[in-house]
Order: C-alpha cells, then structure tokens, then sequence
C-alpha cells in the first residue's frame, strides 16, 4: 500500500473508546478529526471477567458510529487495539469478531508491554526533544503503564495491573469517597509497583511525564485551583484529596465545580488521584507535567511507521 491521504488509531481502552482521525502531510499526522465515548469496559466485566451484555452492546454500538467514520479509508490505514478489558475480558473472541465487522477494519488485542510503548512513542512526539531521560505513566482506565526512555526508544516498560476505573470500583463503591478507601487503595497500588520500584530508581530519569484523560483533568484541578504552580505535585496530589475526602461522593465533587471537572471526567478522579499519589510516593516523584500525546498518537506513528517500512 502506497501511503495513504488519511490515517486512523482506535484506542478502545478500560474507561473510552478514543478515535483520531489525521491527515497524512510530509510523512507526519496532522489530525483532523477527535472521537470519544464513555463504555465502561472495566465496569462491565462480572465476576467471571466476562463482558455482560450491556456493556457488550453499548461497545459495539460505539464502534458502528466510528466505523461511519473510517470505514471507507483503505484496509491497512486503521489501526484498532484494545487494550487491559479486552486482555481480561473471557468473551474477547467474538466481542473482536463482531467489532472488526461493524468497524470495517481489524480491531486486535495488544500486550501490556506493546501498550506501553505505544504510550511512550505517543508521548514522545509530543514533548520536547532534549537530551533527557524521560519517565512516562499513562494512568489507563483498567491498568497503569511506566516506561523509561530516551528520544523515542523505550528503556523499560511495564504494564501494571490497576486503573483509575478498577479502582474507583473496588475502593470507592457507590461514588463515597473516604479516607478508609484511600488509604486502602494506595496501600494496594502501591504492592503492585513494588517490583519495579528499585530497577526504576536504579536507571533514573530526568523529567517525567503523564499521559491519559485522568492526568490531564488532575494537572487541570491542580494548576486551576492553585493548588499547584508547575503540572501535578505531591503537594497538589495532597490538597487534592483531602478536598475529595471532605466532600465525601462523586456527587458532592461535581458541586464543587472544581476547574477541569466534568460529569464524564469525575467516576475515575478519586481512583486515579489514589493511584498517582501512590506512584509518587513509591518512586519519589517530585513533579510531573501532562502530555498531550498517549496511546492513540503513537498508534499514528507506529502505523506511519509500518506503511513507510521504518
């Protein structure tokens, strides 16, 4: 396939499904068109990690009003990717197969590991190019993932089991927001970055960065509420969630009207602030800025990349 006027990424992830429509210009995306839908794939997973059929259906129908989209683009210009839920999900097979019909292009599964550097490749182009190491989270809906690199290669990288989504439903049930919930839910994410705790700190970095919606509304509260001067803060991170304790649900958060806060932004805040607060903590982050670059961009590139044989 010769290189096509028009690219695509699909990001299905735990929490949304994103899609990024670019325009194809001196061998770079430039992005034309932005999609995103609240699914809830992490919520819609029983007991037995199996997608209920709500959620299997709202999901599906998602992807026939993307596929409006990208349908007609070529069959090699789209790349589709689930990711934690979808590695989870039991029912995967034929989720897949009615979702790659429906699309009009492949939808797969990708690894923790090829997320994670996706997330960093996405992250990358968008941050400037210094002569750093950079530290990367991208703060997902059903799993977090921490790469180390430098330019555009990936050092480490590791896909940990906890997200903002996960969390918000283990520990923070019924939308109450407790100190109870904190501190358990930090105590958890905390034993999950254990293991890479001293392998990160041993290779160290120089600047790091976040990634995913969660994030960025994190950074937003921080700066817009003047709990923080420079992106997110262990001391912002603190402010943050005694104000999130002290108004006790989701519900009395979205009263606050806090800057960034929306009604399609607040399920995962309390979940991802624990979980932030907890990678902090263990790696001993001081600071930490937002990026406007994640997983869908870099799927931009890496499919660039496959279409231009680099």
């Amino acid at each position: 396939m010769g290189s096509p006027e028009h690219v695509a990424a699909l990001d299905l992830g735990s929490n949304s499904f994103h899609l990024v429509v670019a325009r194809v210009g001196e061998g770079r995306p430039h992005i034309v068109d932005r999609m995103r839908e609240q699914v809830g794939l992490a919520a819609g997973l029983d007991a037995d990690n199996r997608l209920d059929d709500a959620t299997f259906s709202k999901a599906i129908d998602v992807l026939t009003r993307f596929g409006e989209r990208v349908r007609h683009l070529p069959q090699g210009a789209v790349r589709a990717v689930g990711t934690n839920s979808l590695r989870r999900a039991r029912n995967s097979a034929p989720f897949l197969a009615e979702a790659s019909r429906v699309l009009g292009h492949r939808v797969e599964i990708v690894s923790g590991q090829e997320e994670a550097r996706l997330v960093y490749l996405g992250v990358a182009r968008h941050v400037p190019e210094l002569p750093a190491r950079r530290l990367v989270v991208d703060l997902g809906g059903g799993s977090t993932e921490l790469i180390l690199g430098e330019g555009l290669a990936p050092i480490e990288r590791d896909s940990v089991q906890m997200g903002h989504l996960r969390w918000t439903i283990r520990y923070f049930a019924q939308g109450l927001i407790t100190e109870k919930g904190f501190a358990a839910g930090g105590t958890h994410a905390r034993l999950e970055l254990g293991e890479l705790k001293r392998r990160y700190q041993a290779l160290g970095w120089d600047v790091a960065y976040g990634s995913s919606g969660t994030v960025r509304t994190i950074e937003e509260v921080l700066l817009g509420s003047g709990w923080s001067t420079r992106g997110i803060t262990r001391e912002g991170l603190a402010r943050l969630e005694r104000t999130l304790v002290s108004a006790g649900s989701l519900a009395a958060v979205l009263a606050l009207e806090l800057p960034g806060i929306s009604p399609d932004r607040v399920d995962g805040l309390a979940g991802g602030a624990c979980i932030l607060a907890a990678v902090f903590d263990t790696l001993k982050i001081e600071e930490m800025t937002a990026s406007q670059g994640a997983l869908r961009e870099g799927l931009l590139y890496d499919l660039l990349g496959r279409i231009h044989h680099e």
